[in-house]
């Protein structure tokens, strides 16, 4: 068996979905678990997001709650530097939320 007949990992899973959501959009955790085939993993999701490899492409910003709300404590560099990225896509973040039913990813 090589390389190319083993199965993705989740984490791969996970930022083959991330990687696929497109600028100006966002998914929820729970909507990036269910779309890798992880069922309700929401949590995992957050956890594969945060053990990317440097220099990776992925565009994890683009991942938020389902209710809208950035995961990151508000004030923080990463609360600030996701806020940043997604308004440089054209997403409106107010108080640190996105309306998701502007801007969720229907795919």
């Amino acid at each position: 068996m090589d390389e190319f007949d083993k199965e993705p990992t989740k984490e791969q899973k996970i930022w083959q979905v991330v990687a696929a959501i497109p600028q100006g959009k966002v998914a929820s955790y729970g909507q990036v678990a269910a779309m890798a085939g992880l069922g309700r993993q929401a949590r995992f999701v957050g956890r594969a997001l945060g053990k990317l490899p440097a220099g990776h492409s992925i565009p994890w910003h683009r991942v938020i709650r389902s209710n809208g709300q950035i995961a990151f404590p508000e004030g923080t560099e990463t609360c600030q530097l996701q806020t940043e990225k997604l308004r440089l896509e054209g997403v409106e973040v107010y108080k640190g939320r996105v309306k998701m039913k502007d801007f969720q990813w229907q795919p």
